[in-house]
């Protein structure tokens, strides 16, 4: 295993449905980073595994936000990250609205296959770590190990009523690498 990738909102920080303006994050103070991620990316640093985010950020295309302030959030958390010892290989989002029916918008999955040409590595057998279906519809159209946390915006309850499931289910983050990394050992 050479890589994982993982969704954003949810993930790495708490999502931001319901309590932010136009449920985005549009700003860095916004942007608040969950328990245990820290440990986790360095866990996944130490053992040699890089980190591939992407995630549908639509809110640009909306014009809620600017994609330079996307940017500079994306900036201001890979620094953040690296500060307390972990890493982030590469991040790609999809700026796109729902209706503008692009390749790169999850479920869909042009996204993985820039990340996968551009780091010249498969996503069969790897892990995608997530909070919503779309990100469990994505990473089995990939041929991803599908993970599920229950940080983000879906609830079990909600997760359990999906036709496609998650291969796994964590509490979190942390949880999921945890698990990970053991699997890795055996």
């Amino acid at each position: 295993m050479k890589a994982i990738f993982i969704d954003r909102d949810g993930v790495i920080n708490k999502d931001p449905g319901g309590w932010t303006k136009h449920s985005y994050v549009t700003r860095w103070r916004d942007f608040r980073f969950l328990p245990g991620v820290f440990t986790a990316l360095t866990m996944l640093k130490k053992r040699g595994i890089k980190v591939i985010v992407i995630s549908n950020q639509a809110g640009v295309n909306k014009g809620f936000f600017t994609k330079k302030s996307l940017e500079r959030i994306t900036a201001r958390m890979i620094e953040e990250i690296e500060r307390k010892g972990g890493a982030i290989a590469d991040v790609y989002y999809c700026i796109h609205k729902r209706e503008d029916n692009c390749s790169c918008r999850k479920p869909k999955v042009g996204l993985f296959k820039k990340a996968m040409k551009k780091h010249g590595m498969r996503c069969r057998g790897a892990y995608f770590i997530g909070d919503s279906h779309v990100d469990i519809l994505a990473g089995r159209k990939m041929g991803c190990k599908t993970v599920f946390v229950l940080s983000g915006k879906t609830s079990r309850k909600e997760m359990e009523l999906w036709k496609e499931r998650p291969d796994h289910v964590f509490k979190n983050f942390l949880g999921a690498v945890r698990w990970i990394l053991k699997q890795k050992r055996s």
